[in-house]
């Protein structure tokens, strides 16, 4: 069976990897063009691209599928599946036509719930107790195809973005590999229900500021949401901090005002309880953990974080 795959970011690299050792056929790879990134930035290729260069498949980067013409190089693999992970492009209903098993999604919540662009950055803010892999047959709704496999991911305490990608993009590769061996003998599509929809917008720069009238369990939940990206930010006199690592404490002040800080952590006041942050960064510096922040840049008790 002729497998090709479209997407861009390591969570996607990780599954095809997974699909080129259990030996299925890549003829073709889908990625977007190569953006710059980096200090110098110079153009770089998508970790997708890098799996599939290093393991000789051909990678085809089209801006868009709208056209024929960028739909010519999937349309002569001659694929039997289409798989896609975070591939970022919309994909037109002759796209979905072309291979005969149609196209399989990836995707990083248990459907209904988390539809959309960050379901796994959406799911720890929300302050859910799992979420899971789906692969899904794809139509042309966002994420509303029939459901074919689904498995569940405990959200630990302490677990952030980061670190809950890394194990549903484990998740996904497995699960994407027993879809594929199962699919010539047919998979059951199950609909996805009616009820539970939510959905994940993508996370925006402007999200990563402190209200400090939240409640403090909200705050830590966007902590662990918006690590490693964006950061979740907070401005104490003129400069702004990046807060990597955070808890819920109970104790109580004014919002935004330093309780204490020392090396066990800076304590701010919430709306509700306090935030204890165990990592912080300044501008242009490494994250730190307190006591190693503080020795660069003193934060007194008293003092605020605007």
């Amino acid at each position: 069976m002729k497998v090709a795959f479209a997407g861009t970011p390591e969570f996607a690299a990780t599954a095809l990897e997974a699909i080129i050792a259990a030996g299925f056929e890549v003829p073709l790879v889908l990625t977007q063009p190569d953006r710059p990134a980096g200090r110098g930035m110079q153009l770089q290729p998508s970790p997708l691209k890098q799996v599939a260069l290093a393991a000789g498949i051909p990678v085809d980067q089209p801006e868009r599928l709208r056209t024929p013409e960028q739909q010519a190089a999937l349309a002569a693999a001659g694929a039997d599946v289409l798989v896609v992970a975070a591939y970022g492009i919309i994909l037109p209903q002759a796209v979905l036509d072309l291979p005969r098993y149609g196209c399989l999604n990836i995707h990083a919540s248990l459907l209904p719930r988390w539809r959309g662009a960050a379901p796994i950055h959406r799911a720890i803010q929300a302050g859910d107790a799992e979420t899971g892999i789906t692969i899904m047959q794809m139509d042309a709704g966002l994420d509303t195809g029939p459901m074919l496999l689904r498995r569940a991911e405990a959200i630990a305490a302490d677990d952030t973005t980061g670190s809950l990608h890394d194990r549903l993009a484990w998740l996904g590769a497995d699960m994407i590999v027993e879809a594929l061996h199962q699919l010539p003998d047919g998979l059951h599509a199950t609909p996805q229900p009616e009820g539970g929809v939510t959905y994940a917008a993508k996370i925006g720069k402007a999200e990563a500021a402190v209200d400090w009238t939240r409640p403090a369990i909200e705050i830590e939940r966007m902590v662990r949401a918006f690590n490693p990206f964006p950061g979740v930010v907070a401005t104490h006199g003129d400069t702004p901090v990046k807060l990597w690592r955070a808890r819920a404490i109970d104790a109580s002040g004014t919002p935004g005002e330093v309780l204490l800080a020392e090396g066990a952590g800076v304590i701010v006041a919430c709306g509700e309880g306090s935030l204890c942050v165990t990592e912080l960064q300044k501008p242009g510096a490494k994250r730190l953990p307190a006591a190693d922040f503080l020795r660069g840049m003193p934060i007194a008790a008293g003092s605020r974080f605007n």
